[in-house]
């Protein structure tokens, strides 16, 4: 059974007579990517900067990998990890100095320090610049430097606020990768703020939304998308004749007399496309494509929080 990372009951946060955080529920579990979505002002660096210790919450009951935060918030620290908005190197120091700080804060030993910054320049492909500072690195190799110096205490939860604003889509693709393989290789759980939508699809195994200092919903990808009306059941005929029987039997349907096709409103759930395709077998009517269309998440965005999503991942 999958064990729960972060447990987050009524979590509350006020700063003077703005309320941030209203009531938060959240349960995440163990060994996978959550991602917290939101507009501008929504609270999602609030909130992981709650969870990480950094700010005190005005209500709630918080537990991190296990430990209390208000009476262990010691422990909390020693089982996570902070990649913020902001990359956290100094730029005065060579990339392996950087990671030999981190190695230092973490009494990790010269020997075992020295190994550890060696696995994880080699890692994440910067081996070859491990003399350099980085100030002479593109975005996403700062990036990376940065994500390998919160890896270096070997943290079992990960927070990711906002990590790949501002890089190119190859960079944004490659951290997308080293994302997925530390939950695959390493079991860590990783909790991810973005305003990336496509990057909550492509990464989370679970998306809550955050709007007003509540949330509006919760789910994986395709629950939320099955949320908004406008998902429909695309069925392609052969033949003229068959897209008029079938017209006339699914009253509900669009019809493209010069693709052949209809379009029958649904969500796409197995349930209601068996039941669509056993009314198509019963009346003899043979389908020759099918395919499945629901709202993406700039749908659910736009439709739970009032607010288009202004940020988009930049297509190449």
């Amino acid at each position: 059974m999958t064990s729960t990372a972060i447990a987050v009951s009524g979590l509350r946060k006020a700063f003077g007579d703005k309320v941030v955080l209203d009531g938060v529920d959240l349960d995440v579990r163990a060994g996978t990517i959550f991602s917290l979505l939101g507009p501008n002002g929504a609270g999602k660096t609030t909130t992981v900067h709650i969870l990480s210790t950094l700010v005190t919450p005005d209500a709630g009951e918080v537990t991190v990998g296990g430990h209390d935060l208000a009476r262990d918030p010691d422990g909390v620290r020693s089982a996570i990890g902070v990649t913020g908005q902001f990359s956290a190197v100094d730029d005065l120091l060579t990339a392996e100095e950087n990671l030999l700080l981190m190695a230092d804060l973490h009494r990790l030993g010269r020997a075992e320090g020295r190994r550890r910054a060696a696995d994880l320049l080699a890692r994440f492909d910067l081996a070859g610049v491990a003399q350099k500072t980085p100030v002479t690195f593109s975005g996403g190799m700062k990036r990376r430097l940065d994500l390998a110096m919160t890896l270096v205490g070997r943290p079992r939860i990960i927070f990711l606020d906002e990590p790949t604003t501002g890089l190119d889509p190859r960079s944004r693709h490659t951290m997308w990768q080293i994302i997925r393989d530390l939950v695959d290789t390493e079991n860590v759980t990783i909790f991810l703020t973005t305003q990336y939508l496509e990057e909550a699809d492509e990464l989370a195994d679970r998306i809550a939304v955050l709007d007003g200092g509540k949330l509006v919903a919760e789910g994986t990808a395709a629950q939320l998308k099955r949320m908004i009306p406008g998902g429909h059941v695309r069925l392609q005929f052969t033949s003229g004749d068959d897209l008029d029987r079938a017209a006339r039997l699914l009253e509900t349907s669009l019809r493209d007399d010069e693709a052949l096709s209809l379009q029958v409103p649904g969500d796409g759930d197995v349930p209601a496309l068996r039941s669509l395709l056993n009314l198509l077998d019963d009346h003899a009517l043979k389908v020759d494509g099918l395919s499945i269309h629901t709202p993406d998440l700039d749908d659910v965005f736009f439709a739970l929080t009032g607010h288009p999503q202004t940020v988009k991942e930049a297509r190449s």
